[in-house]
């Protein structure tokens, strides 16, 4: 008997019973149970035969010994005071259902340790955008555009990280769905036709985003040789690539932990080597400051000049800004159905994502203001010529200006590590987008096949197929059809953010409604203003991404079709869902219908195991790895 609040829209604020009990029969509706209500009290009746939902419970004395066996090993085996993730694990683990053991399908395994999430959270999906894309924001609009701008999309992504993180914290699955996707999230809280959408929309995305960086990666090669074809290169890449994601999510998870690492540490070396430039501390000894945002000036005026020039060149940084930001928060949130001690982990992950804002993107951006100016003859020629890698670096041109000659080599094999492993996330991300689908009948069921190892391998299996649009780039130029990519990969992510946000705000509606705000673990301040801030700001973003276009002499086909092909896209995907389902009278659920109790039980029964298990760390070696990691 566990007692928690009512799902009762007749008495959604009253302190009630909720009887959760198995049903050893076996029967069970495809829905998961049938629902007996009285006035005071909801009867559920669950069974075992209906997604698996309580594979999380100890049904039993022998499983109960088995817990307090592991409680007592950890403590014993924990003398430096922290809890053994693998314990959690290895419980995951043997819950998990097995074909050979009970003809139930296979679930994702949860693999991924804390210093994995943490570090995905932190680098996970910093690409090229920002050791490479930058220069071209730099260029047109200038060091204040550049700089404004990405302040500005800082604190237009980070409620969105937080109202994931909140929603996914609450309930983030047992390993038998990908309840952190933003698909899954929007089709629970808002709409299955909406959450259709936007699942395609996101593996659109995200398979557009491996070829955009296997691309990228290509051609940072050849800033060392041009003597192997582009092809090849990109067949290396996807093969590595693609084999990362055949394998368990551990393997995933600690390639992650060490690309991420990488990628870390050459961004805080290249922050200092600017701050020490800055001060003239350079081999050259010239002091630098302020220079280039005085000469040759703040603003590129790209489009026209005075304060509405300003505005252009800063409302032009943020979308091409965006693209260095796409998808960060979704592949924090994708990793909760594999994560052990999940509900500790987002939440963490979610707080600390501000400093990666703060650290990388902001001060990145500050940093490249005042080492190199808009105007420099090398970055100019640079993007006339589409040189790639380090050839076209804001940060490797400001260093070659100081005249430093080893580096540049250094920064591009980080660059070259950072495309790789965004690519990796972003595969990884993909083939947990469709496997959603797949589950909840958006795609086709084979798409849902999981094996033993965890891996949903005809998922892993589409998504390189379509990554081969990487291939594009053997016959264009690497600027040209990375900047395709990027561009229709920008407005897929702004669409996906506004659909996480409605999601949210539908989601906290549900959550007051039924009297469950107690029960969130995690909060965060200013909700839901903030994502309504964010909501209206992407939303307008997302409208006018191509205003510079219809400019008589800035007009071509091919960037308009890049700005604005994805909308018709997403509303045909909705909207033919819509009317394949016959669904258009109800366009959202309304409230009472919003399902947020299933699945809670069990999650709120797991984390107090894990709590108790957990024993607060004693020394300050680890006190401090609880911190970081």
């Amino acid at each position: 008997m566990v007692n928690i609040l009512p799902f009762h829209k007749n008495n959604r604020h009253s302190a009630g019973v909720v009887t959760c009990t198995d049903d050893v029969s076996g029967s069970g509706s495809g829905s998961g149970g049938d629902t007996k209500k009285d006035d005071n009290v909801v009867q559920v009746t669950e069974s075992p035969s209906s997604g698996s939902r309580n594979n999380h419970r100890y049904d039993n004395e022998k499983d109960d010994a088995i817990r307090m066996e592991k409680i007592s090993k950890n403590k014993s085996a924990s003398s430096n005071g922290t809890i053994r993730e693998d314990l959690i694990m290895d419980m995951d683990l043997e819950k998990s259902p097995s074909v050979d053991g009970d003809n139930e399908p296979h679930k994702l395994k949860q693999g991924l340790q804390s210093r994995h999430v943490q570090l995905i959270a932190l680098g996970g999906a910093i690409g090229t955008g920002l050791l490479v894309g930058t220069s071209s924001t730099l260029h047109t609009c200038g060091p204040a555009g550049l700089f404004i701008s990405y302040i500005i999309i800082s604190a237009v992504i980070y409620p969105i990280m937080c109202a994931l993180g909140e929603m996914v914290c609450f309930l983030p699955g047992d390993g038998s769905d990908s309840a952190g996707s933003t698909a899954n999230l929007v089709t629970r809280y808002v709409d299955a036709s909406l959450g259709f959408a936007t699942g395609w929309n996101y593996f659109y995305c995200y398979v557009i985003l491996v070829a955009a960086e296997c691309t990228a990666a290509s051609g940072v090669v050849e800033y060392w040789t041009t003597a192997v074809p582009k092809g090849v290169w990109i067949t290396i890449f996807l093969c590595v690539v693609v084999l990362l994601n055949f394998s368990a999510v551990k393997v995933y998870g600690e390639s992650e932990f060490w690309f991420a690492s990488i990628k870390i540490l050459c961004i805080v070396g290249l922050i200092i080597l600017s701050f020490i430039l800055f001060w003239g501390g350079g081999p050259n000894h010239d002091r630098l400051g302020f220079r280039y945002w005085q000469h040759p000036g703040a603003f590129a005026h790209h489009l026209t000049g005075g304060s509405l020039g300003n505005f252009t060149d800063i409302y032009t940084g943020i979308i091409k800004g965006a693209f260095a930001f796409i998808l960060g928060p979704e592949l924090v949130c994708m990793t909760s159905a594999e994560c052990a001690d999940q509900r500790r982990n987002i939440a963490k992950a979610s707080r600390r994502f501000v400093w990666r804002l703060i650290f990388f993107y902001v001060l990145g951006t500050l940093a490249i203001s005042v080492i190199v100016p808009y105007n420099d003859p090398t970055l100019v020629n640079a993007l006339a010529q589409g040189k790639p890698g380090a050839g076209s670096s804001p940060f490797v041109i400001g260093i070659q200006n100081a005249g430093i000659k080893v580096l540049p080599h250094i920064i591009n094999g980080c660059i070259l590590t950072s495309a790789w492993s965004a690519a990796n996330a972003f595969m990884f991300a993909s083939t947990r987008s469709l496997l959603t689908m797949a589950q909840t009948g958006q795609a086709p069921k084979c798409l849902g096949r999981i094996n033993r190892w965890g891996v949903p391998y005809v998922a892993v299996a589409v998504s390189f197929l379509c990554s081969c649009l990487a291939y594009l780039n053997v016959s264009s130029s690497t600027a040209d059809v990375f900047n395709w990519f990027s561009n229709i990969s920008t407005i897929s992510g702004f669409l996906g953010w506004m659909c996480g946000c409605i999601a949210y705000l539908r989601f906290r509606k549900a959550i007051f409604y039924n009297g469950l705000y107690d029960r969130m673990p995690f909060k965060t301040w200013g909700q839901p203003y903030t994502v309504w801030f964010s909501l209206i700001i992407v939303g307008i973003i997302t409208i006018t991404n191509g205003y510079a276009i219809f400019i008589p002499k800035y007009w071509r086909v091919s960037d308009f079709i890049a700005a604005y092909i994805t909308l018709p896209i997403f509303l045909v995907l909705w909207l033919g869902h819509k009317l394949y389902t016959r669904t258009w009278r109800q366009w959202w659920l309304p409230v009472s219908e919003i399902d947020v109790t299933t699945g809670l039980v069990a999650i709120e029964e797991k984390s107090r195991e894990i709590e108790e298990m957990r024993l607060p760390p004693s020394s300050f070696k680890d006190k401090f790895l609880d911190a970081l990691l």
